[in-house]
């Protein structure tokens, strides 16, 4: 059984991906990832306790989340 060598991430870099996603890698990384992980959280408490039904609080949470995901991303794919 083979087992796969982990690569190292090259120096600078701030993302790796891994299985579609990407995950942080140094302390700039690090520092993108924890305030959009706080940012979801806060729009989910924020929204759940403004919006007066689930769907609402849906249409308010699933936009913000896309757009969130899509910027870290951008910015994960430029900085790995």
């Amino acid at each position: 059984m083979k087992r796969r060598a982990t690569k190292k991430p090259k120096p600078g870099v701030w993302f790796v991906p891994i299985r579609g996603s990407y995950l942080p890698v140094s302390a700039a990384g690090w520092l993108t990832y924890i305030p959009y992980v706080a940012y979801l959280v806060f729009v989910f408490i924020y929204s759940s306790h403004v919006t007066a039904s689930l769907i609402t609080t849906v249409l308010y949470v699933v936009p913000n989340w896309v757009a969130a995901s899509a910027v870290l991303t951008w910015i994960a794919f430029h900085k790995s």
